[in-house]
């Protein structure tokens, strides 16, 4: 982290003959100012992803008051999932023509909003709109893009870790807010939580706009770890260039291939793990406090798992890491419908653990291969490959729920999740090795 040079000034000639600066004029702070972004960036998810932890909390409370099935609660869960992935793309996009810290402003808003609105909601229509559309807009702007974004614009150097890092703001966020709002809805019922999760978006809001920045140049220093570059024009047209990168990523294999596993990670994790865990368990006859808490411990492995998987991603191949994160994870998810008991067990325990340090470690590799195969539009391409993450996170999340209903057991999904998961390993292993002009190009 520490600056072990000083930044000096650079000129360019103009036509008079005479020079004009490019670069910094200032000493090069000893710890580099994209630290303290990173550090903004980090708090920021976790404000944001506290909505994240209500669903899987709230599929219970919501049928028994309202006498909503599971499946339209679960419709509801992935209209917001598929939201939060298809935004991210044009996010990346807009923080490119707006700034960062516009766009996450209003996006923190959007999830505040949303939440305080639920609270009011008496048809499951409503429950479309609040948790739909106005969470999943603003979710899915500070979706794993917006780390993406960060880390592209003010690092040079330990790109893997700090996406690890950032990544794992999600997880550390439910490790503070499911236990949390657990206890409320034990307690108090889900609409203190809900209000919780609100004032737990608008809180954060100061420290954006007062602390982060958009580009390294508006403070006059490198990226950590590059040399300096002059803050680019904004971006006109977000729309436009997002669907185009697209339009040209669809062109190439390694897209659909990233998009394919992403697609059974988000499955696997936010679509089926994140929502229906707890009332799974519950079926089984673990108190939902329990089930909250065994949850909130998969966060905290999470974190070490995504940093860990962040340092691995800086050394090794990322296709191969790949190819190991879905074969275990794959493992476990066939092991669990045996392993759920009214008490926490061992076993349980191990499946916690070993989870854990699973949950998001596939993403500094993916975001690793978005670099190295598509450059300087690596953010907005990570984004649609994000998009395909929550369109199998949402329609989990929505078969998960009807399957419960037709079934009586949630105990198909896991067996087949697990196989899905065995397909992205073999997947990953078929994804062609990028040129690596690719990474030069995102500096």
């Amino acid at each position: 982290m520490l600056a072990d040079v000083t930044q000096t000034s650079e000129t360019s000639a103009r036509a008079d003959g005479t020079e004009s600066p490019r670069g910094p004029r200032r000493r090069a702070p000893r710890v580099h100012r994209a630290w303290f972004v990173a550090a903004v960036t980090f708090v920021t998810i976790i404000g944001g992803a506290a909505f994240n932890s209500l669903p899987g909390l709230l599929i219970d409370p919501l049928h028994e008051e309202f006498d909503w099935s599971r499946g339209e609660i679960g419709l509801a869960v992935s209209v917001d999932m598929a939201l939060y992935g298809l935004t991210a793309p044009f996010a990346a996009a807009l923080m490119d023509r707006f700034g960062i810290r516009k766009v996450v402003v209003t996006a923190l808003g959007l999830v505040a909003a949303g939440a305080l609105l639920s609270v009011w909601m008496t048809a499951s229509w409503q429950l479309l709109l609040y948790w739909g559309l106005l969470v999943g807009l603003g979710t899915g702007s500070m979706a794993l893009a917006f780390s993406a974004t960060v880390t592209n614009r003010w690092f040079v150097e330990r790109r893997g870790l700090v996406t690890g890092v950032l990544t794992a703001a999600g997880a550390s966020g439910q490790l503070v807010f499911l236990p949390l709002c657990a206890w409320i809805v034990d307690e108090h019922g889900w609409r203190p939580a809900s209000v919780t999760v609100a004032l737990a978006a608008l809180v954060v809001v100061p420290f954006v706009w007062l602390l982060l920045r958009d580009h390294p140049a508006d403070v006059g220093l490198a990226p950590y770890g590059g040399a300096f570059t002059p803050k680019p024009e904004p971006t006109r047209g977000a729309a436009a260039r997002t669907v185009r990168v697209l339009l040209d990523a669809a062109r190439t294999g390694p897209f659909w291939l990233l998009a394919g596993t992403f697609a059974i990670c988000g499955a696997s994790t936010n679509g089926l793990v994140r929502t229906h865990f707890v009332p799974s368990a519950h079926d089984h006859g673990m108190p939902v406090t329990a089930a909250a808490s065994l949850l909130a411990v998969i966060g905290v492995f999470d974190v070490v798992g995504t940093i860990a998987s962040g340092w691995l991603t800086d050394r090794f191949e990322a296709r191969r890491l790949l190819a190991v994160y879905y074969a275990l994870r794959g493992v476990s998810l066939v092991f669990l419908p045996i392993l759920l008991a009214p008490s926490v067990h061992v076993p349980m325990v191990f499946f916690i653990v070993f989870y854990g340090l699973d949950w998001v470690a596939t993403v500094p590799p993916t975001l690793a291969l978005c670099r190295e195969h598509y450059g300087a539009d690596s953010a907005i391409v990570f984004g649609w490959v994000l998009a395909s993450h929550q369109v199998g996170a949402a329609l989990v999340a929505f078969l998960g729920g009807v399957a419960r209903d037709v079934f009586g057991s949630y105990d198909v999904v896991w067996y087949a999740s697990g196989g899905l998961c065995a397909a992205a390993a073999l997947m990953s292993l078929v994804i062609r090795r990028g040129t690596g002009r690719g990474a030069e190009l995102a500096v």
